[in-house]
């Protein structure tokens, strides 16, 4: 792989990544329309590491905050100061406790989905429907008008867990779906789209531990993919910025109109 190609493909990684357009439906779409074949495995894996950089560095202190909440609830715990039953006391321990629940039904529906990940992947009719869908739901995000509560409930927490599963359909939106259905759940936006990014930590992480055992299948291109991440992690780190300001100020149906552009010229591809 050229670098000014692994820079490329970085950039483009680190926007659909985070921007509620869907990059794995992007891939697919991509790979159709320009015979592309799909990026070397470890070069793929080292831009999604990239990117979920880019996340763990902009919740940084969110992340540090659970991490100590964390510490001391359990040192509590060890000393029966505190017990399971009060643990909502503590909202960054809440906030830990929902990453975790939700984190359960995304494994389960990921795990599932992955056993017919290759007909899935391959469907650029499947990906143009799944992009209609994503931007249906962010329409609908603009009829919510008055701002919802930080607090997220297991059955919260479930519901979003069991969407970012979902998502790992090639044109359903992982950032956009779950911000989205947890503001339909009451959440208002900004913990919405906190809550959606510090969950898609363990799904990222996860789903690159997964796929690590076949890395010795693969040729690598050191410079180009230093280059690659690098552009991801950058690239991403903005549209993540970016896209909470959008969220914050309740704009995150203005994607919508692209999704559906996009999703309608994939069912004409796949014709």
């Amino acid at each position: 792989m050229e670098p000014i190609q692994a820079v490329i493909l970085g950039i483009i990684q680190g926007i659909t990544e985070f921007l509620p357009i869907s990059s794995s439906g992007h891939l697919v779409i991509f790979q159709r329309l320009f015979g592309l074949k799909e990026p070397e495995f470890f070069f793929d894996v080292s831009v999604h590491v990239g990117t979920l950089a880019a996340v763990v560095i902009f919740f940084w202190k969110e992340i540090r905050a659970i991490v100590v909440s964390l510490f001391h609830f359990f040192k509590s715990l060890s000393k029966k100061e505190v017990s399971f039953a009060n643990t909502y006391i503590d909202a960054e321990v809440k906030l830990a406790q929902a990453i975790v629940i939700g984190s359960i039904p995304t494994a389960i529906i990921g795990l599932l989905l992955s056993k017919g990940a290759d007909k899935i992947f391959s469907s650029v009719s499947i990906t143009g429907a799944m992009l209609l869908i994503t931007g249906l739901l962010l329409w609908s995000t603009h009829r919510i008008k008055k701002d919802g509560t930080t607090d997220i409930s297991i059955k919260k927490a479930l519901l979003i867990g069991i969407v970012q599963g979902l998502a790992v359909m090639p044109g359903i939106s992982r950032s956009g779906s779950t911000i989205a259905v947890g503001i339909f759940l009451g959440l208002n936006r900004e913990m919405a789209a906190r809550y959606s990014f510090l969950l898609s930590i363990p799904a990222i992480l996860g789903a690159e531990i997964l796929v690590l055992k076949d890395l010795s299948d693969s040729m690598i291109s050191f410079s180009a993919t230093i280059m690659g991440t690098v552009s991801a992690f950058a690239v991403g780190y903005f549209s993540l910025k970016l896209l909470l300001f959008i969220v914050k100020k309740g704009q995150l149906h203005i994607f919508a109109p692209y999704c559906w552009i996009i999703g309608l010229a994939a069912l004409i591809l796949g014709r």
